[in-house]
């Protein structure tokens, strides 16, 4: 009994307990998220212990994807073949944005702003060496279906293309946050905060995110696979309250903001 339980979503039981624990993140994290909110962003402690600034803080973060991906992907017997190099080229690309690039461009203070807690990167770091490890080792090693046949399988298809669209729109709604403030501005470090416009803040307070879910929504449905239920589903318990959060905190900041536009979803939601 207990063997079937370790082995049940593959016939590696390390693997597969990994994967429970990864699952069980998801639930923990949607109830914390009830009482509390992401302590970075406009949302961060003035103070906090081992605290860094936002560009480092996310470096920490992301940085396991790449360094424990590639070791596991590497390592498996399908590297080399064609499915799994695609999965593996799309990943690479994704956290070359995530892990470096995004960090590099955030705009800090030379002095101070030294918010991004000790929770918020210590616990990404664990969830982004468990997504690095599962994804890297379902890729070339478990992931039985991914035969040449995949690409041509309309969810590996509408998948990829909901991943780019998703990537195009997180990126683009960076850019527009991340030039709401002059340079002046953020080395004096002064706190302004400005109605973002343009691109998809059209219709939604939070287009980042949706990109950022879009991603994950398209990620799950190219690889057709847990690893990728896991990081989407833990996402969401993240993502979504902050964004409601931040939609709320507009209305109440900004007395001429748009009414018409929703929190994550447009026209709904």
């Amino acid at each position: 009994m207990l063997w079937a339980l370790v082995l049940w979503y593959t016939d590696d039981s390390f693997f597969d307990t990994v994967l429970v624990v990864a699952l069980l993140m998801v639930p923990m994290t949607a109830v914390s998220m009830r009482f509390m909110k992401a302590p970075y962003g406009r949302f961060a402690a003035k103070r906090g212990w081992l605290a860094v600034n936002a560009r480092l803080g996310w470096m920490l973060m992301e940085l396991p994807a790449t360094l424990v991906f590639w070791p596991c992907f590497l390592s498996g017997p399908r590297a080399c073949e064609t499915v799994p190099m695609i999965l593996a080229g799309i990943w690479g690309i994704h956290y070359l944005n995530r892990g470096f690039v995004f960090p590099y461009l955030i705009r800090v203070p030379k002095r101070g702003g030294a918010t991004f807690g000790l929770p918020v990167w210590g616990t990404g770091i664990v969830v982004t060496s468990m997504h690095g490890y599962l994804n890297g080792t379902f890729f070339s090693r478990l992931g039985q279906h991914f035969t040449e046949e995949w690409l041509a399988d309309p969810r590996f298809l509408f998948g990829v293309a909901l991943y780019a669209a998703g990537l195009l729109l997180n990126i683009h709604s960076d850019a527009i946050l991340r030039n709401l403030r002059t340079r002046e501005e953020v080395e004096r470090g002064d706190k302004v905060y400005r109605i973002p416009r343009g691109g998809g803040f059209a219709f939604v307070s939070n287009p980042q995110y949706l990109g950022e879910l879009m991603c994950w929504t398209g990620f799950t449905l190219f690889t057709w696979s847990l690893p990728g239920v896991f990081i989407l589903t833990l996402s969401a318990a993240n993502l979504v309250p902050r964004a409601v959060e931040t939609h709320r905190w507009y209305l109440e900041r900004f007395p001429d903001y748009p009414r018409s536009r929703r929190a994550l979803v447009p026209f709904l939601y």
